[in-house]
């Protein structure tokens, strides 16, 4: 068995890299557009500690980004109320282990589970790309719950929002 051990993000290059590849092989396989990462909010973030990697036997597998405050612009009223919430973004799977249905999306997200529990998080929220199934429905099989799926419109593309309450 390979082992896997989690770190604190220190590359932002290797980070923003990884995210770009996950972006386009999920678009190609659901022919939509790649989404457009900003390197600078990728260096940020690095920067701030918020991006968790997942490395398995080295080579950086998955990742994901947890914070206090929201990465996504979050509609009103979408979410039920919490008083400490944590926000789930940019969860990200090597394409090759995507494709082997590897663990690594599971692991990342039993993982921000127990840090934002253990940071003292009263729910975890978290929005996705609902063509992602098999994300959104693994999200759910791990207790997350849907809020709302909007359409996207001309503003912007499709999601759906997800929380957790971890109380």
């Amino acid at each position: 068995m390979t082992p896997s051990t989690w770190e604190v993000a220190a590359d932002a290059r290797e980070v923003h890299d990884l995210l770009c590849a996950s972006d386009r092989y999920q678009a190609e396989r659901f022919h939509s557009p790649v989404p457009q990462r900003n390197p600078a909010t990728t260096a940020s973030r690095v920067h701030d500690g918020l991006v968790h990697l997942l490395r398995v036997g080295g080579a950086v597998a998955a990742m994901f980004t947890l914070t206090r405050t929201p990465a996504f612009e979050e509609p009103p009223g979408v979410f039920p109320a919490a008083v400490n919430p944590a926000y789930l973004s940019r969860l990200a799977v090597r394409p090759d282990l995507v494709a082997a249905a590897s663990l690594a999306g599971p692991l990342c997200l039993r993982r921000a589970i127990a840090l934002a529990r253990e940071r003292g998080a009263d729910m975890l929220r978290a929005e996705a790309n609902p063509d992602l199934e098999s994300t959104v429905e693994c999200m759910t099989l791990l207790g997350f719950r849907r809020c709302t799926t909007s359409s996207g419109g001309s503003t912007g593309p499709r999601r759906v929002h997800l929380y957790r309450v971890l109380t």
